[in-house]
């Protein structure tokens, strides 16, 4: 074996360089972490998601100077994180590209790419804040509506409710049907274009419909009749 080649003995860790990718690191994480809250638009929590990222690209970059000093650590460390689970939910896309720029972040300082990783966070977030202002979100509905119609079953209640639905918004279909007792119970899958076709919808179901339970259930927002 040459001599200094030694597979099992760590090469040194430059504390200097670790602490500059760290503060470098530290920076970063806050932007990104200001930049998630302001220009967001997941419906989750978005402050509480932002304060896990300077733990993450932090640790990121601790774990990543340490295993690049040692073969033998960047191995054992595949078989440390394959008992690893993480149990977090993630509810929306955008949350985990998020969660991946952070560790992106992490990996590059880490790897002491500086510059390329400023370059590459500036970039993307530059990107990320101008699709904020040039594109605008659809604030549209989609929804469920339960129809429970006492004594609806047999008059032609449900092609009525149908035809309603499908002449007031964008979408319709018929997840759920029961008749019990001459009673009509329906779960419909909606799509309105906004609060005015939603109201307007509701409106028309309450004037068609005298006495029945209309029911409308979004996955952030209750609206019942």
């Amino acid at each position: 074996m040459p001599p200094g080649f030694d597979l099992t003995s760590p090469s040194p860790l430059s504390i200097s360089t670790l602490i500059v990718n760290l503060l470098i690191g530290a920076v970063i994480s806050l932007v990104l972490s200001w930049h998630f809250q302001r220009y967001g638009r997941t419906m989750s929590n978005r402050r509480a998601l932002a304060h896990v990222f300077p733990l993450l690209i932090l640790t990121t970059i601790l774990v990543i100077s340490v295993i690049k000093a040692s073969l033998a650590l960047s191995l054992g460390l595949v078989g440390a994180l394959s008992i690893v689970r993480f149990r977090t939910p993630i509810k929306e896309p955008e949350e985990l590209a998020y969660l991946f720029m952070a560790i992106g972040v992490g990996l590059g300082l880490g790897a002491d790419h500086r510059v390329t990783t400023v370059v590459a966070s500036i970039l993307m977030m530059s990107i990320l804040a101008g699709r904020y202002y040039f594109t605008k979100p659809r604030r549209g509905h989609n929804l469920f509506l339960n129809v429970d119609v006492p004594g609806g079953a047999d008059n032609g209640t449900l092609e009525r409710v149908t035809d309603l639905l499908k002449r007031n918004t964008q979408m319709v279909d018929v997840r759920r049907l029961d008749f019990q007792g001459g009673s009509l119970q329906a779960t419909f899958y909606i799509d309105a274009k906004d609060d005015e076709e939603l109201i307007t919808t509701m409106n028309e179901l309450k004037a068609s419909l005298p006495g029945a339970s209309i029911t409308f259930v979004d996955q952030s927002n209750t609206l019942g009749a």
